[in-house]
């Protein structure tokens, strides 16, 4: 995948991998210090909330195809939790 700002590669082995690189986070935001793939954002969003987590952005619809959001760590790392649509 390459949209210009980001470009991701990956492989299918026992588990998919990918890596990306990114000049910018996309719709704006800042270059996130890792990303998550999970399978229900919204579920991830309601308990990283509930687990008093601060979220910097999202969750929302992204146009190339992923639904988000960013969250700090306790290390104030910037993750960015997502789903593919």
């Amino acid at each position: 995948m390459d949209h210009g700002w980001i470009q991701t590669y990956g492989a299918q082995a026992e588990m998919a991998l990918q890596v990306s690189f990114a000049s910018e986070g996309g719709s704006g935001t800042a270059v996130p210090d890792l990303s998550i793939e999970v399978d229900d954002v919204d579920t991830a969003f309601e308990r990283m909330k509930a687990a008093g987590f601060v979220i910097e952005y999202g969750p929302v619809d992204e146009p190339w195809g992923v639904r988000r959001f960013y969250v700090r760590d306790p290390f104030g790392k910037l993750v960015n939790i997502l789903a593919h649509a």
